[in-house]
């Protein structure tokens, strides 16, 4: 047993039953809860009335002359017009106002854009699952971020299909990575100024990466943005290259320019919206690493000449019409080149082969 609580032989206070009595009588504090509530409501309504009574008046509970402090929200500086260094994509932010990707039309353009992009291109899908269709998907966004981040959803997804209208055209890489990253062994001068120029070096911001990723998987599944037609070049609206007047302007949409090829080099039956596969590293190439071949930088403007030169020199026949012959293997050019894809040997409409001249005849009567 604990000292404090030990039994004591010393005599208790006189007065000890006089408090005792007062505490079993109550302090009072039991009888007055129920005044307490009547008090709590007189308090609220000489609060309340006022309120009903006056309501044009009634400011609540200020203190004084004090006001909310609102801050100011300050755009960040690549939001900013000119914040942004040379190459970089961030030139303004425009709402989406675009209508959904299952409806193409014109409504998701700026109010001054126009087009001239007919036909459209068709769907290139890359369905394959694995490291090419994760490399491709990490090319386009990359492309798509750097080149367009701050763009609408039109400008987007106009980046996007130039991208792959350049897959579709024999005149470049036909792998996505391989478009992408053309000429970025180059310190200056590559396809897409964003391999060669330093912005690389800058990290992506995980909001607009991931817009640009949203674009770019449905650019491979298939989407098409009817108005960039068969554009394979654009520019800012800032500059102006020594091509621009020599291709065909397709239209301004967002903050680029696009233009296609004219002639024989920009027509529909040119490009072949088929995916082989076979990408690349997702990279830019080593520097001082240039490659020959179509890995060099094309001249769009050569390009563009070399198909009018092919299709007005091309050997004629009766009945077929002039065209611009792809480009073979050296293996493929020994064994006869364009020759082995036309159809010399089919029949003529004037005419049956005299293999098939029996066809459909009775080889014996029957019964005879």
């Amino acid at each position: 047993m604990r000292p404090e609580t030990a039994p004591t032989d010393e005599a208790m206070p006189r007065d000890a039953s006089v408090r005792m009595a007062q505490r079993a009588r109550g302090n009072g504090i039991g009888r007055q809860r129920p005044h307490m509530g009547r008090r709590a409501l007189v308090l609220l309504g000489a609060v309340a009335i006022p309120a009903f009574a006056a309501p044009d008046e009634w400011h609540g509970f200020e203190i004084g002359d004090a006001v909310r402090n609102e801050t100011p929200v300050e755009p960040m500086p690549f939001e900013k017009a000119g914040s942004s260094f040379p190459g970089s994509a961030f030139y303004y932010l425009a709402p989406d106002d675009a209508e959904p990707a299952a409806k193409a039309d014109w409504s998701d353009l700026a109010p001054d854009a126009h087009s001239d992009a007919s036909p459209a291109a068709r769907a290139l899908r890359i369905d394959n699952s694995g490291i090419d269709r994760s490399r491709a998907l990490q090319c386009l966004t990359a492309a798509i971020y750097y080149e367009a981040a701050s763009e609408p959803d039109a400008g987007q997804r106009a980046v996007a299909q130039v991208v792959l209208n350049r897959v579709a055209h024999p005149a470049y890489p036909n792998t996505v990575c391989g478009v992408v990253y053309q000429g970025s062994e180059r310190s200056t001068g590559c396809q897409f100024s964003f391999t060669c120029d330093g912005s690389l070096a800058r990290k992506p911001n995980t909001l607009f990466w991931d817009r640009a990723r949203n674009v770019a998987m449905a650019a491979l599944a298939g989407y098409v943005y009817a108005p960039a037609g068969l554009a394979t070049h654009y520019h800012t609206i800032q500059i102006h290259p020594y091509w621009a007047d020599k291709l065909r302007y397709l239209g301004t949409i967002g903050a680029h320019r696009f233009y296609g090829f004219g002639g024989k080099a920009g027509q529909p039956g040119t490009f072949r919206f088929a995916y082989l596969g076979g990408e690349p590293d997702a990279a830019p190439h080593p520097r001082g690493a240039e490659a020959p071949g179509k890995d060099s930088l094309p001249d769009p403007v050569a390009i563009q000449n070399t198909y009018a030169t092919a299709a007005t020199t091309a050997p004629a026949s009766a009945g077929t019409p002039h065209y611009a012959a792809p480009a073979y293997t050296q293996e493929l050019e020994q064994r006869g080149g364009d020759a082995l894809y036309r159809g010399n040997r089919l029949p003529t409409a004037t005419g049956i082969r005299p293999e098939y001249q029996n066809s459909g005849r009775w080889i014996s009567r029957p019964g005879t």
